[in-house]
């Protein structure tokens, strides 16, 4: 019997954590970086993760990613549980599902842009990779760069393909760790208004790590962390302080 979904339900969270811990190191040495995060990410939402360096967010976004195991707690991606996963299990649950936007671009540097784009696509078995990859390069304005190496290619439009390479396969959930950090403050003004406008574009749920409040207000909710805790949930349309369930 095929199961249809009920409307009235809401959607399954994209992120659910529970006393989530992650401690590096062991015996005298051992560094205690996440200290017991809850959090519940509904599906579709922009949310910011707010901190100076050291407060945690990069190390929680590396193990919401499914790129650095967490010590202890309990964590739901998308419904699957990533807390269970080995490592070969976690890489498989993110292709396709899971985008990441670095502050560093991370290009292949002996690769054109098409290439850049097209290759992960490639490599998760996606139809017609290199049509995917030339659409979502055209969508953030760089039709005209398909060919260009990212020696070629300014700041701005370096992260405009790293941009694309996220979101060319779709992915439910998005991860932008400080995606303004190495652009000046016109091209990075540019740059998240393009990376706004492609996740509404495609209903990805957004999370921004950030020590800028001002790039944080433009989140639908904002956590900020620190020593490795949640100091403050926020719904910025509320302008409440929240725990969401």
């Amino acid at each position: 019997m095929v199961q249809v979904s009920d409307p009235s339900q809401p959607p399954a969270p994209s992120i659910r954590a529970q006393d989530l811990r992650l401690t590096l190191g062991s015996g005298e040495s051992a560094v205690e970086i996440l200290k017991g995060i809850d959090l519940v990410v509904p599906q579709g939402q922009t949310l910011a993760l707010l901190g100076p360096s050291g407060s945690g967010k990069s190390s929680l976004m590396a193990v919401l990613s499914g790129l650095e195991r967490a010590s202890s707690g309990s964590l739901s991606i998308a419904g699957q549980d990533f807390a269970a996963m080995d490592e070969d299990a976690l890489a498989r649950a993110r292709r396709g599902r899971i985008g990441v936007v670095l502050q560093a671009f991370h290009l292949l540097p002996t690769m054109t842009a098409l290439e850049n784009v097209a290759t992960p696509l490639e490599l998760a078995g996606l139809d017609h990779p290199r049509e995917r990859a030339e659409a979502e390069l055209v969508a953030v304005g760089l039709g005209h760069r398909l060919s260009h190496y990212p020696a070629q290619l300014s700041g701005g439009e370096q992260q405009r393909v790293a941009i694309a390479r996220a979101l060319a396969p779709r992915p439910s959930l998005v991860f932008a760790d400080e995606p303004t950090g190495n652009l000046d403050a016109a091209t990075g003004a540019t740059i998240i208004d393009l990376l706004f406008a492609r996740r509404a574009e495609t209903g990805a749920t957004l999370l921004i790590i950030t020590h800028d409040e001002g790039l944080a207000g433009h989140c639908e909710r904002v956590v900020a962390l620190a020593d490795g805790r949640i100091a403050r949930d926020t719904l910025a349309a509320r302008g409440t302080d929240s725990i969401l369930a």
